[in-house]
């Protein structure tokens, strides 16, 4: 049976802090090889979303000229096209293909949304201002 800081997997809940290791040298490494790499992990978290705004801004010009042009807010030839695109570079750079459909699933879902706000707002991209 777990103890109290144990997780249901049996792991023990720890918190990663390099003065709780002193005078361990290997942990000690451990905690900074740990933080070297949750710095990378952060800066490319922030990449990341630095990115999703650009691409949903970039959608947003999209939805506006399906909007403008009378278009629907999908496109099921592009979704496709897409969905194969992505999975293709997934496997290319070592990664699950299911990522890359969850990733897709997502942004095409929000760039719906968003599509059909625009579309309803009649063309009006205003109508995704955050702070409106």
């Amino acid at each position: 049976m777990p103890g109290a800081n144990d997780s249901e997997d049996g792991w023990r809940d720890t918190t990663i802090d390099a003065s709780a290791v002193e005078g361990d040298p290997e942990r000690a490494a451990a905690v900074q090889g740990i933080e070297r790499i949750r710095q990378s992990i952060d800066n490319i978290d922030s990449a990341i979303i630095s990115l999703l705004a650009e691409r949903f801004k970039c959608t947003s010009q999209v939805g506006v000229l399906k909007a403008r042009a009378g278009f629907a807010p999908e496109d099921h030839q592009r979704e496709d096209h897409q969905m194969k695109r992505l999975a293709r570079i997934a496997i290319d750079a070592g990664l699950d293909p299911q990522i890359a459909q969850m990733y897709r699933e997502f942004v095409v879902t929000e760039a719906k949304k968003r599509h059909e706000r625009i579309a309803q707002a009649g063309g009006d991209p205003g109508v995704l201002d955050i702070w409106a």
